[in-house]
């Protein structure tokens, strides 16, 4: 939902005490490089990292290409290279084949079976990651399972939700979100559906979608559906937003649908809990492992409408009971879900590989 970040700090260590290379082989702007710039800096705090590739983040210093040539002979002591994608794997293997003194870490958020190469490259790794317990089912060796973490600072409740609305020209008192890829994969269909059924009912609420459109085709449907149901000025499909932007977004609705038929984890679903929104959630990516059903969110089954729909309006009807749901949600990440706690543990990794355990 952006692909700008902070300009990226200049390096300031010696590159031959290096302990992490956080590599972000991909250009352009995904789920995975969300998650590898929110646990890079933190990660920073307690080891020598470095981020290689585009879209750096504040807090961890940066790498160009060259100086990663110069650490072949230049290396005292090896270097973890964590991986979070094919590509990202294979230049890991290639390194360490022609000398480089790198142990391989990669990082799994797939629910499904790995294609012939995926697992060829995944057994070569020293140490394998799953983000899920769902995750980890798909891998055919031995791995550790480490759940996402959220920065509990950077999405917070807010002070004041109606105002926050106000500020984003929504003119409605409350309002309904869904964040993501606007397309089919992640049930942006289902959530118009479900809204184009309840709005009407329900004067006091709109929606918000935000994220990037990868279907023309598809976000014309959704439109279509919307002007069907004279819903154009209550349902608000804002495309894709600067990364900065979203966080007050998060704020401003009172409800969050997670609507993914399928995913690696679901990062919105933190998102949304830590500042402090109901949730209801489809049954995909970590929702189960995240969400106590009943108590900090609802869980409903992935691709149907009716049950969003339901869900979404026992919510809807009793706002007070909205906003209990959202500040249980918040408590329960902050318990359990920050990203401080996720780097320390990726830490723990690390330093077992660099130990050869």
């Amino acid at each position: 939902m952006g692909n700008k970040g902070a300009k990226s700090q200049p390096a300031t260590t010696i590159l031959t005490d290096l302990n992490v290379i956080i590599p972000n082989l991909h250009w352009n702007y995904t789920g995975v490089t969300a998650t590898n710039r929110m646990i890079a800096p933190r990660v920073a705090r307690l080891m020598t990292a470095r981020w290689l590739g585009p879209d750096a983040p504040a807090g961890v210093e940066t790498m160009t290409f060259g100086d990663l040539l110069t650490l072949r002979s230049s290396a005292r002591r090896p270097i973890v290279w964590h991986a979070r994608r094919n590509n990202e794997m294979m230049a890991g293997l290639a390194l360490k084949w022609l000398g480089w003194p790198l142990r391989l870490v990669f990082t799994s958020a797939a629910q499904r079976h790995h294609t012939g190469i995926t697992r060829w490259l995944i057994k070569r790794m020293d140490a394998v990651i799953a983000t899920s317990p769902a995750s980890a089912s798909y891998l055919k060796v031995p791995c550790e399972v480490i759940l996402h973490g959220v920065d509990i600072e950077r999405y917070r409740p807010p002070d004041n939700r109606e105002a926050e609305l106000r500020e984003g020209d929504i003119r409605s008192k409350y309002a309904i979100g869904c964040f993501g890829r606007v397309r089919h994969q992640k049930g942006t269909d289902v959530f118009i559906e479900a809204m184009c059924r309840l709005l009407p009912r329900y004067p006091d609420f709109s929606a918000v979608v935000i994220g990037a459109i990868d279907d023309a085709s598809f976000e014309a449907r959704l439109k279509e559906r919307v002007a069907q149901s004279g819903l154009q000025d209550r349902v608000h499909i804002l495309g894709e937003l600067p990364i900065d932007d979203v966080p007050p977004w998060y704020r401003r609705v009172l409800i969050y649908a997670f609507t993914s038929r399928n995913e690696g984890f679901g990062l919105t679903i933190l998102e949304a809990m830590a500042s402090g929104d109901a949730l209801v959630a489809a049954r995909a990516g970590a929702a189960e492992a995240v969400v106590t059903d009943g108590q900090n969110g609802v869980l409903v089954p992935t691709g149907d409408a009716d049950a969003l729909a339901a869900a979404l309006e026992s919510l809807m009807r009793d706002p007070d009971a909205a906003a209990a749901m959202g500040e249980r949600a918040r408590a329960h990440v902050v318990a359990q879900f920050s990203v401080e706690a996720e780097a320390e543990k990726y830490a723990a990794v690390y330093r077992r590989v660099l130990a050869g355990v």
